[in-house]
């Protein structure tokens, strides 16, 4: 990360910002409007574009924003986003995903800037992470393995990187 800062003449990172690029397969980091590191990530097992519940491992495109972060998950560490957001819940509910009720919790949560509740079919449990004891093994495979429930997963020594600099409230765009 000092590299990085160096190289863009940077001497600390403000406004954090966490761009995820499903297509591309990677998470971009900024302060700012500046681009500081690109890291390699990977995704959920399905590569479907619309998430529609907690158990189909798709990743969600939309706006997040961190919601929580535990150090001590079995992923390394876990910076869980506050998906589904209003925009998630909504869609969810006139599709015939959720119930009206479903969408009011998850509305309420997310407007008291709190992770959304995880009882519902969208589930809660998504967020950016390490990999764990695997990590020498998924960090140097040779080819793209998505393999997450829908969580974004990157190399412990990127996510420890990502969490030095992030914390909740920290805007995460993913796009594909």
């Amino acid at each position: 990360m000092a590299d990085a800062l160096k190289e863009k003449g940077i001497n600390k990172i403000d406004s954090t910002c966490l761009k995820v690029d499903r297509r591309n397969y990677k998470i971009e980091l900024y302060s700012g409007r500046f681009l500081i590191k690109t890291y390699k990530a990977v995704f959920g097992k399905n590569n479907s574009i619309v998430k529609t519940s907690a158990n189909d491992f798709v990743t969600p495109i939309g706006e997040y924003f961190i919601c929580d972060i535990d150090t001590n998950s079995r992923y390394h560490k876990f910076l869980k986003i506050n998906y589904p957001n209003e925009k998630d819940a909504a869609e969810a509910l006139k599709r015939g995903y959720i119930t009206e009720d479903e969408c009011l919790r998850i509305i309420d949560a997310n407007k008291r800037k709190d992770c959304p509740p995880a009882d519902t079919k969208l589930g809660s449990n998504i967020g950016i992470h390490g990999i764990g004891e695997y990590d020498f093994i998924f960090r140097n495979l040779p080819f793209v393995f998505n393999w997450t429930n829908g969580s974004i997963a990157v190399s412990n020594k990127s996510i420890d990187e990502i969490y030095s600099v992030v914390k909740i409230g920290t805007p995460v765009k993913i796009i594909y």
